[in-house]
C-alpha cells in the first residue's frame, strides 16, 4: 500500500510540473538573406509576437534564403505540401501561379509600397482569394517603385536600354523590359551578384533595399530611379495546419496578421530603401532620376504592352483581367491620395 501511495504521489507531482499544453513548433521559410528587413523587422518579430501572445504554447523555426527551404520558387508549394507551415514568397516566381495578384506589377501603377499593399489587401477577399486555395493568407504586400541598376552602363533614356541584359523578377516586368528594348533575364535574387560580377547580365531591376541586402552595390555603378513597377509578395500558412491549432493560438496569429500587419509595410520599405540608397551614395555611384519627359515616353511606349499582356492573361483563364487591372489602378490612386492628404 505504501509503494502504491508513493507512485501515485510521484505521478501527481509530475503532472503538476509538466506544462498544461503541448508545445507546437511551426516551420517558417522565406527566400531573403537573414540580414534583410523582411527577416529582421517583419518575420522574426512576427513570430516573437505570436509566441508571446500564446504564452509560449507555440514557437517557430525560421529558414531564410540560403537554407534548404529558402528557394524562392518553392515557397508556395512547400506550404501546400506541409513541408513548412508558413512561407513568404514572390507571387511571380515561378510564373503563372498567381496571375490575378500579379496584375499589380503592371508598369507605372504605383511607386508607393504602402498604397500598393493596401490595394492588394483591399481586393484580396473579392478579387484574389481564389488563387490561394488551401492557404490561410496572413498578408499580401508590394515594394516601393523599382529602379534599374546597372554595372558600367549609364541609362537615362529608352534608347540606352537597347540590348541590355537585365535581370527580371516576374512575367509582367519581363514584358515591360522587352517593350523598352532590353533583354530580360530570369534569375533568382540570390544569383544576381555572381552574374553581374561575371558580366553575364548588365543590370537588374530592384527597389533599393535588396541592392544592399544582397551586397549588389559592390558590383553596380549606376542607378536609374524610375519607379516604373512594383512586385507583389505573399505571406501564407497551410490552412489545415492553421485549423488544427488551438483556438488561442489561431487568435494570436490573426491578431499579428491581416489588417494589423498590412499597414506596416509602407514604412518598412521606406526604411529599407533608404539604407540601400545611402550605401550607393557613399560608394560614389551615379544616381539618375528618370525625367518627366522620358517617363511620359516610357508610358506611351508601354501602352501596347499593357494591352497585349492583359489579353494574354485573359486567354490563360483570367476572364476579367482588364477590369481587375482597372480595379488595382483605382484602389492604388485612392490610397495614394489618402496618404498624400495625411
Amino acid at each position: 500500500m505504501t509503494r502504491i501511495s508513493t507512485l501515485a504521489a510521484a505521478a501527481a507531482l509530475a503532472a503538476t510540473a509538466a506544462p498544461a499544453f503541448a508545445e507546437t513548433t511551426l516551420k517558417v521559410s522565406h527566400y531573403l538573406p537573414a540580414v534583410h528587413g523582411i527577416h529582421t523587422d517583419f518575420i522574426g518579430p512576427w513570430t516573437e509576437q505570436v509566441s508571446q501572445c500564446a504564452g509560449g504554447e507555440v514557437n517557430f523555426e525560421i529558414s531564410p534564403g540560403g537554407t534548404q527551404l529558402g528557394n524562392v520558387a518553392k515557397q508556395q508549394e512547400q506550404v501546400l505540401a506541409g513541408v513548412v507551415d508558413i512561407a513568404h514568397g514572390l507571387t511571380g516566381a515561378p510564373r503563372g501561379r498567381f496571375p490575378r495578384t500579379s496584375l499589380v506589377e503592371m508598369p507605372f501603377l504605383s511607386q508607393d509600397a504602402g498604397a500598393a499593399t493596401q490595394a492588394l489587401w483591399s481586393l484580396y477577399p473579392t478579387h484574389l482569394a481564389e488563387e490561394y486555395k488551401g492557404l490561410k493568407v496572413l498578408a499580401l504586400h508590394a515594394h516601393n517603385g523599382g529602379l534599374l541598376h546597372t554595372n558600367g552602363k549609364h541609362v537615362e533614356t529608352m534608347e540606352d536600354l537597347n540590348g541590355l541584359r537585365i535581370r527580371t523578377p516576374s512575367p509582367a516586368v519581363s514584358e515591360m523590359l522587352s517593350f523598352l528594348g532590353a533583354t530580360p533575364q530570369g534569375l533568382p535574387p540570390g544569383e544576381v551578384y555572381e552574374n553581374l560580377q561575371r558580366n553575364v547580365i548588365d543590370g537588374t531591376v530592384f527597389p533599393w533595399d535588396p541592392v544592399k541586402s544582397f551586397g549588389l552595390n559592390e558590383v553596380l555603378t549606376d542607378h536609374l530611379d524610375a519607379g516604373f513597377y512594383t512586385v507583389s509578395f505573399f505571406f501564407v500558412m497551410n490552412q489545415d495546419k492553421y485549423d488544427s491549432l488551438p483556438e488561442n493560438v489561431r487568435t494570436c496569429i490573426d491578431q499579428a496578421s491581416g489588417d494589423n500587419l498590412v499597414p506596416k509595410f509602407g514604412d518598412w520599405w521606406d526604411k529599407w530603401d533608404a539604407a540601400g540608397r545611402e550605401e550607393a551614395e557613399q560608394a560614389g555611384h551615379t544616381i539618375t532620376v528618370l525625367s518627366d519627359e522620358e517617363r511620359a515616353r516610357w508610358r506611351e511606349a508601354l501602352q501596347p504592352m499593357i494591352t497585349k499582356y492583359l489579353e494574354t492573361v485573359e486567354g490563360e483563364g483570367v476572364s476579367d483581367a482588364a477590369a481587375l487591372y482597372q480595379a488595382f489602378a483605382d484602389k492604388i490612386a485612392e490610397y495614394e491620395a489618402a496618404g498624400a492628404a495625411q
